[in-house]
């Protein structure tokens, strides 16, 4: 990589003007070693912000999430919020537990109230979706997150929301990116000492008694659970909402119960990722509850496990796809109305349910910010473990709300003598079993990925696991029914394919569907092994594809 000429003099313009005294120390100490291939790195160019807001590795630098990025990002949020005549208007700021956040929220919640805007901030860590509840309950203009979800401990991130509850989509990220562009010096940027609210326990007390709205006045409330909440900040809120709501109380995952950014038992702090359970899997062994639940660190996402004599250990993780047919299976038995939407990536199982009990629905792009603005949504979901079951209360995934309807339904069932699994199995009789699978690559190069889609592009596969392919749709150029994205689609004869780089990760997605038809109870074991052997076989021809 070669050194720009002008390497050292931009990083000490930088150091001149951060007001962080941690990111000041580590980058002087760059400077001093004329760490030339680091500073290369961190001044490549600056952390792009796009529909997810921003999201990266903390440091010092335009490519790091430090103090600098997001006061720049705060003061661009605000110069749109004024063009779009907002001013006055009122910005609610969240923030999680991860390092910094509490610092970013304080600048945003400055710069906001520098920039003539009202600025109210949440009165501790607390999960996401609280934050997306605040914004209309207080009839803001807009709201900010600071959270990096389930990232790995280094990184943190900037969430935005507008004043509908939703987050930005185009083209509003392209004209605050914009506008954090046209930024100037950060001392041309008011910062006071003082000036905004900190709220009280009252806007956490309304969310609480909406998470009430989710449940059946007259269901049953017996599910004992287990739950981690991963070391994030889920633990207070999800354990206040189990008590107000009359469910047993969770048996607590110690080791993992309190907010730590560190996150000291997870390699990644993702219930997805190979390891993250085996804490919460070992408290159930020993309190043998009706099932696991998990939320990430920010509490948007919920993940579930059942007792499964089959498995390992004796539990199994729920895919996505799993608990998303089970939460709309419950919501038609409970007489739901309106549209049941959900991503792209996700199972086309929830639009057989749809259509079986005469709802709409509908497919969007991947990410809350596309379902959450389905037009009479009741419930959407996506297939890495983000629900969305009270769209009136909250336009986001929810993992607070997911884990009280999960309970819910598991109480239903337990009232019957069945389980979680026995629902599945009467929906593949019913649908016809829908397995999937994802081939995920985490790559330290992005060149990787570009060079994965490109060859796909170019040499789209015949055939994967012997099934032919009837159709290959780049995703870029946009559909009837869907915006452009950086995604290819194929469809097989009994099964799907989509690949898309992530949009908050360094890795490259590759979501896979079979449907297996099934005739009787008794076919459904053959049925599993067959889906098994085909998404085995998909995934091995489509690496081989992708040259991955």
């Amino acid at each position: 990589m070669t050194t720009p000429p002008d390497l050292l003099a931009r990083a000490g313009a930088w150091l001149a003007e951060d007001p962080d005294p941690d990111t000041r120390e580590e980058l002087a100490k760059l400077i001093a070693a004329e760490d030339t291939a680091e500073l290369t790195i961190r001044f490549a160019g600056t952390l792009q912000f796009g529909t997810a807001g921003l999201r990266g590795e903390l440091g010092a630098g335009p490519m790091r999430m430090n103090r600098s990025v997001v006061i720049r990002a705060a003061a661009g949020l605000a110069a749109y919020l004024k063009d779009q005549g907002q001013t006055g208007g009122l910005v609610v700021i969240g923030y999680d537990a991860r390092y910094k956040s509490a610092d970013f929220a304080r600048d945003t919640a400055a710069v906001m109230t520098g920039a003539g805007l009202r600025a109210a901030v949440l009165p501790r860590p607390l999960p996401t979706p609280v934050l997306a509840y605040a914004i209309r309950h207080l009839g803001a203009v807009a709201g900010v997150e600071v959270t990096a979800s389930h990232n790995p401990p280094r990184d943190n991130g900037y969430k935005v929301y507008l004043g509908d509850g939703s987050q930005i989509v185009p083209p509003a990220d392209g004209e605050i990116a914009a506008a954090i562009a046209a930024v100037g010096p950060l001392d041309t940027v008011d910062r006071p000492e003082s000036g905004w609210e900190t709220l009280g326990e009252e806007v956490l007390e309304a969310y609480l008694a909406r998470t009430d709205a989710v449940l059946d006045a007259d269901s049953p409330r017996t599910a004992r659970t287990v739950y981690t909440a991963m070391h994030g900040v889920g633990t207070s809120v999800l354990t206040a909402a189990f008590d107000r709501a009359g469910f047993p109380a969770p048996v607590l995952v110690a080791e993992q119960a309190e907010p730590d950014p560190a996150f000291p038992t997870v390699a990644f702090p993702n219930p997805e990722e190979p390891g993250a359970m085996d804490l919460a899997f070992t408290t159930a062994r020993r309190a043998k509850p009706d099932l696991v639940i998990a939320n990430d660190p920010d509490a948007d996402r919920c993940a579930v496990a059942v007792p499964d004599p089959a498995a390992d250990g004796g539990w199994r993780m729920l895919r996505g796809d799993e608990t998303g047919a089970l939460l709309a299976a419950h919501l038609v038995r409970r007489g739901a109305t309106g549209v049941f939407a959900e991503s792209i990536v996700s199972s086309s199982l929830l639009g057989r349910i749809a259509e079986k009990a005469g709802l709409g629905y509908e497919e969007t792009l991947t990410g809350f910010k596309w379902i959450a603005r389905v037009e009479g949504l009741r419930y959407g979901y996506e297939e890495a473990l983000g629900y969305c079951v009270d769209p009136d209360g909250v336009r986001d995934k929810d993992g607070i709300t997911a884990a009280l309807l999960v309970a819910e339904l598991a109480s239903v069932l337990k009232e019957q003598g069945r389980t979680l699994l026995d629902l599945l199995d009467d929906l593949a009789l019913e649908h016809g079993l829908h397995a999937t699978d994802q081939l995920s690559v985490r790559v330290e190069d992005l060149s990787v990925i570009a060079d994965a889609m490109r060859r796909l592009r170019e040499q789209p596969p015949a055939a994967l696991a012997g099934l032919p392919v009837t159709s290959a749709e780049d995703l870029s150029r946009g559909t009837d029914r869907l915006p452009p994205t950086d995604g290819l689609r194929y469809t097989l004869d009994g099964a799907r394919v989509i690949v898309r780089p992530s949009g908050t990760e360094p890795k490259l997605k590759c979501y896979l569907e079979v449907v297996v038809p099934v005739g009787s109870a008794d076919a459904l074991p053959t049925a599993r092994a067959r889906a098994t052997e085909l998404l085995t076989g998909i995934k091995r021809d489509l690496a081989a594809a992708a040259g991955i």
